[in-house]
């Protein structure tokens, strides 16, 4: 049976850039939804499901999707099933076995701001290879553009521009040793999104998310050949 859910309401944050973020993910939602209105999806895998259920903009675009009948979830951290019918906790820059990938792979997979937080490139690399074996016929990746002024996670203009290991030592400076680490936050440009997808036989393309005129986030369809 189908699912329609009513949108979720966003609430319990204040900061101007919360809510620039709530505004943008509203935003990604309405773009899914409207890429996949004429596709039909009959499970959907979301790829790093947060397991923070008090925060109700949690997983906010896998929740809001309509018409999908089964949803799974694989993330590192344990989700109770509730909402899923089936979960993994295991990080998707793992190996995954075949019957892993049997039980997994769905017509639609989705990854909204995690890639930027799995690490180095060829962590990157791999999470890009898992989800492409995991997709029956489309997948959606978002993911911050390294290239705007402002990096939403540290709210400091201009400085992920510096080399990494430049931007790193910074952060480390201020008292930002979290997002110092590559493994906890490595921003993507559009050209490290081509490097990544072009190897793959899938039609792809990248949306801009702008802000203030400018492309703040991508989101990138990767459509799997058929």
């Amino acid at each position: 049976m189908s699912q329609n859910r009513n949108l979720i309401y966003l609430a319990g944050h204040n900061t101007f850039f919360d809510k620039i973020i709530e505004r943008k993910r509203l935003q990604i939602l309405n773009i899914i939804k409207d890429l996949i209105k004429n596709i039909k999806i009959k499970d959907a895998l979301d790829i790093g499901t947060t397991g923070d259920e008090e925060n109700k903009s949690s997983n906010l675009i896998i929740k809001n999707l309509e018409n999908v009948e089964i949803f799974k979830s694989i993330s590192n951290q344990r989700i109770k099933i509730g909402f899923f019918t089936k979960t993994k906790q295991k990080s998707i820059t793992e190996n995954f076995s075949d019957d892993e990938i049997n039980e997994f792979k769905s017509d639609l997979v989705l990854s909204s701001a995690v890639i930027e937080h799995v690490g180095s490139q060829s962590n990157q690399e791999k999470m890009i290879d898992n989800i492409f074996k995991l997709t029956k016929k489309l997948f959606i990746i978002t993911t911050p553009n390294r290239s705007y002024p402002v990096d939403f996670h540290t709210k400091i203009p201009f400085l992920h521009w510096l080399p990494k290991k430049v931007h790193r030592k910074i952060l480390r400076f201020f008292g930002m040793s979290f997002f110092s680490k590559e493994e906890n936050l490595n921003l993507l440009s559009r050209n490290d999104v081509h490097g990544y997808l072009r190897k793959y036989p899938l039609d792809y393309k990248i949306i801009d998310l702008k802000f203030l005129g400018l492309s703040s986030n991508f989101i990138i369809i990767g459509k799997i050949k058929n």
